[in-house]
């Protein structure tokens, strides 16, 4: 069965998030979705995932899950909002863990430091959910962070940041907990898939002097031929020399330090303070430290 799929193309962030559907029974999921957050004034919106609600509306969908690829270091997620709104189950991979214990003391919770249990399902490597008559597999892919998992719905595979758009090439791998000999070994596990297989990839950046319009969407066929970091003949040692030195020239996310600390706790903003106003923390000094 073939999964009905809707793409939603942030361009403030660069991220896409998916509307997932089984046809036949109306069931859905909302991967990655992304909260709208403006760094000069830090006020937060639901702008663009009210777009997502307002869609599954139209179409009489239920959702059942929020699929979240990874703890996202270049924008906030919306999960949280739809977990009020719907109901619905907040997922990600169980190595959540680790990333909050690496990130969670660098934004002085004071005693609220986020754990698993701010999530509402885990998963590992081999999972299954159901979504209607819809199967989603889980394939644990770290590398970019320790927690990445790819959701495999039937013939499609929703990457997030693992894997880009074939004339972009691959996540970066220099965020703690990251690897890139363990990014090569995740990718060459999704482009093992059969080579139908539909890719989702969570941002698209474009290349420069390349596409002028945003995609998202290319088949382990494509990848393997044309990936411009790790198609066929590819062998590790260059995939891993070459990403070091291209992280090495990177600078962090613009809303990294926002996003990491609203993330690690699904998507809740930090509790108010003695005044009932939130406050997201600005470490200083503490990146490319």
């Amino acid at each position: 069965m073939t999964p009905d799929i809707h793409a939603f193309y942030d361009p403030t962030t660069h991220t896409i998030t998916y509307l997932v559907a089984d046809p036949d029974t109306k069931r859905a999921a909302i991967i990655d979705p992304v909260l709208d957050y403006d760094p000069k004034t830090a006020r937060i919106s639901t702008h663009s995932v009210d777009s997502v609600l307002a869609l599954a509306a139209v179409h009489g969908l239920t959702i059942g899950y929020v699929l979240e690829t990874h703890a996202h270091a270049d924008h906030l997620t919306a999960a949280h909002h739809i977990r009020e709104a719907t109901g619905a189950t907040i997922v990600i991979g169980k190595h959540i863990g680790e990333v909050q214990k690496i990130f969670g003391p660098l934004f002085n919770p004071g005693g609220d430091e986020p754990g698993p249990g701010v999530f509402d399902h885990l998963v590992e490597d081999g999972d299954q959910l159901t979504l209607g008559k819809l199967a989603i597999q889980v394939i644990h892919t770290p590398g970019h962070t320790a927690a990445d998992v790819t959701y495999l719905i039937e013939d499609a595979a929703f990457v997030g940041d693992t894997l880009f758009m074939p004339d972009y090439g691959t996540a970066r791998t220099d965020f703690p907990g990251g690897d890139a000999k363990t990014l090569f070994r995740s990718i060459r596990r999704i482009l093992d898939l059969p080579p139908e297989t539909r890719l989702f990839t969570g941002h698209d950046y474009r290349p420069d002097g390349g596409r002028t319009e945003p995609a998202w969407e290319s088949t382990v066929a494509e990848q393997r031929v044309k990936n411009i970091h790790i198609h066929h003949g590819v062998h590790e040692a260059e995939f891993v020399a070459m990403r070091q030195a291209r992280d090495a020239s990177l600078e962090p996310p613009v809303l990294i330090l926002p996003s990491l600390q609203v993330n690690i706790r699904a998507g809740q903003l930090p509790p108010a303070a003695a005044n009932g106003k939130i406050y997201l923390q600005l470490p200083v000094n503490v990146l490319g430290a």
